[in-house]
C-alpha cells in the first residue's frame, strides 16, 4: 500500500509549496509543476517519481545549497563515503523554504548511473485552495523518459530508433517498450492521479 503523507499532527492546511521541475540535458524540454502541502523531502522526493513518471528503481538524492540530502539508509550505502548529509525523512518543506525566496534552485538526481539530473525551481507558496487536495500537479510537458535507456544521451538514440523504421534498432526497441511510446504525451490529471496513489512501500521490500 502506498505510505500517506505525513502532516504535522493538529495543524490545518493553509498554505502549500509550488515547484517546477525540469529534466536536464534534453533538447525538448520535460518538466512538471506540482504542488505539495509541507511534508518532508522523502515525500517529495515520491511526488516527483510519481509526477515524472519514472518507477523509484534506483537511488536518488537532492543537492541543496552544496549540501547533500537523502535516505540515510540508502545514501550510507551508496558508495560515495559521505555520511554528511540532510536527512530526507525528518527535514521538512518548511525548514528548507521559510527563508528562501521564489526563483531558488536545487537539484534532485535519480539513477546514478543514467544520471537524471532535474533542476527543481522553488515557485513561492500559496494558500491552499478550499476543498483541494494535494499533492497534485498542475501543469508539465512530454512523457517521462523511459528506465534504463542510458540517460539523456541514451534517450536521444532511443528516440532516434523509434522514430526511424530504417534504423537497425527500431523494432528492438518498439519490443522493449511494449510496442508504443509517445514523447509527445503528458497529463497532469494522470500524473494527479498517480502522485495521489503514491509509491508501493518500497523499504519493506528492500
Amino acid at each position: 500500500m502506498p505510505r500517506a503523507f505525513k502532516s504535522p499532527a493538529g495543524k490545518k492546511l493553509s498554505q502549500v509549496f509550488q515547484f517546477k521541475i525540469t529534466l536536464l540535458n534534453i533538447e525538448t524540454p520535460i518538466w512538471r509543476r506540482i504542488e505539495m502541502p509541507d511534508t518532508t523531502f522523502d515525500d517529495l522526493h515520491e511526488s516527483i517519481q510519481t509526477a515524472m513518471g519514472w518507477t523509484n528503481s534506483h537511488l536518488h538524492q537532492f543537492e541543496i545549497d552544496g549540501q547533500r540530502c537523502g535516505d540515510p539508509s540508502l545514501l550510507d550505502d551508496d558508495g560515495f563515503g559521505d555520511s554528511d548529509f540532510l536527512d530526507s525523512t525528518e527535514i521538512r518543506l518548511s525548514q528548507i523554504f521559510a527563508n528562501k525566496h521564489s526563483g531558488f534552485r536545487f537539484l534532485y538526481e535519480y539513477d546514478f548511473g543514467d544520471g537524471w539530473r532535474h533542476e527543481i525551481e522553488f515557485e513561492g507558496t500559496k494558500p491552499a485552495e478550499a476543498g483541494a487536495r494535494y499533492p497534485r500537479c498542475v501543469d508539465g510537458a512530454r512523457a517521462c523518459p523511459p528506465e534504463d535507456c542510458g540517460g539523456p544521451w541514451g534517450y536521444d538514440g532511443f528516440l532516434q530508433a523509434i522514430r526511424d523504421t530504417e534504423h537497425e534498432e527500431h523494432e528492438s526497441m518498439l519490443e522493449w517498450i511494449g510496442g508504443r511510446f509517445d514523447p509527445e504525451k503528458f497529463s497532469p490529471t494522470a500524473a494527479t492521479k498517480k502522485m495521489r496513489r503514491g509509491l508501493s512501500d518500497w523499504r519493506k521490500e528492500r
